[in-house]
């Protein structure tokens, strides 16, 4: 869903549920993460639900407003969500991976499926990113 003068989620108060995948880390950069929260939450009727799955950052290391790396802070994503209106009701380990160190030079595009810095079996190993799993109601 990007750029803004393409978004259309609907009609206000019209959708059920909207989900998001790996999406906020690009949005990030283009300045407009905020806005499509806001407008998630316009498009939401009462009640409605927001699922998010993102790649998860390291809690330790300060969030790059750009997501240069492609992670983005789990406590950074739901400041910014709540701040849109919403209330977090749920989280799930169902996509999180320990062996996701979140240190590589090409960012978690390292990983599979995108293998950027080669398709060398210790990327494969580890496997896809470490993500969270967030509910959200309006």
């Amino acid at each position: 869903l990007m750029p803004p003068d393409k978004w259309d989620l609907g009609p206000p108060g019209s959708a059920d549920m909207v989900l998001t995948f790996r999406n906020i880390h690009n949005w990030m950069p283009r300045g407009y993460a905020e806005q499509m929260f806001e407008k998630i939450y316009e498009a939401l009727k009462p009640g409605g639900v927001l699922g998010v799955v993102e790649h998860r950052g390291n809690p330790g290391v300060p969030q790059d407003p750009k997501a240069a790396s492609g992670y983005v802070n789990e406590d950074y994503a739901i400041a910014m969500i709540e701040a849109a209106g919403f209330e977090l009701v749920a989280r799930s380990e169902i996509n999180a991976n320990p062996k996701d160190t979140k240190d590589y030079e090409k960012g978690v595009w390292t990983l599979p499926p995108t293998l950027r810095a080669g398709d060398d079996p210790k990327w494969r190993e580890i496997g896809e990113s470490d993500r969270f799993t967030l509910k959200f109601s309006k």
